[in-house]
């Protein structure tokens, strides 16, 4: 299992992906946990995410999970290298990749080891056991009027959950966040803790937060 889970962006240790995806790596960029949204900005952030791996040498297209079911997602994935999650709202990332069926993809290929997962914020957190406490910083209301439900359940591959952009002055969701994580505190609730700039990794049997 590789994982690269950024709390911001590329996060400061990018070679570490590109350490476990290889040099020229290929592979996806899913934006849709900004569905809902003005999609002309979603439409340049993608650009812009595209462009932020090109400049550490790994190329990646486009994956919009709007555009496929599961009848279709295995073929448009293909067999990449590495599989990146843009951050956004999780439970509008979370319902896109369950109507797209590519949770199940993701699952599957992060337990075989077929490619490396990697991400930032939502891209990061979706893979916990459960979302239960982040719908204080990230609303449910996009994902039940984009997909008529919201999942509470997360991908499950970590043991627990992630709470990015913790002590992050310049992040505007580091109070809420510092919130979830008192709120998991209190209720005896371990969590990864991320500030921005850092990135949990596996890799095999190491994992660290770099």
């Amino acid at each position: 299992m590789r994982l690269y889970l950024s709390s911001y962006q590329l996060g400061d240790h990018p070679e570490e992906l590109v350490r476990m995806a290889g040099e020229g790596a290929r592979g996806w960029v899913v934006a849709n946990a900004l569905d809902g949204g003005d999609p002309g900005r979603r439409a340049r952030d993608t650009a812009r995410q595209i462009a932020a791996l090109a400049r550490i040498g790994l190329r990646a297209r486009d994956l919009d999970l709007r555009e496929h079911d599961p009848s279709t997602i295995a073929r448009a994935v293909g067999e990449p290298d590495f599989v990146w999650l843009r951050g956004g709202n999780v439970f509008t990332l979370r319902g896109a990749l369950a109507r797209s069926g590519l949770d199940a993809l993701l699952v599957a290929g992060i337990r075989e080891d077929a490619f490396v997962h990697a991400g930032f914020s939502a891209g990061a957190c979706v893979l916990a056991p459960s979302l239960a406490g982040l719908e204080h910083c990230d609303g449910v209301d996009e994902a039940l009027r984009l997909h008529g439900e919201v999942r509470w359940d997360g991908l499950g591959v970590l043991d627990l959950p992630v709470v990015p952009h913790l002590d992050s002055p310049g992040h505007p969701e580091t109070a809420l966040l510092g919130e979830v994580a008192a709120r998991y505190a209190r209720g005896g609730q371990a969590f990864w803790a991320l500030r921005d700039g850092e990135a949990l990794v596996v890799d095999g049997d190491r994992t660290a937060v770099v």
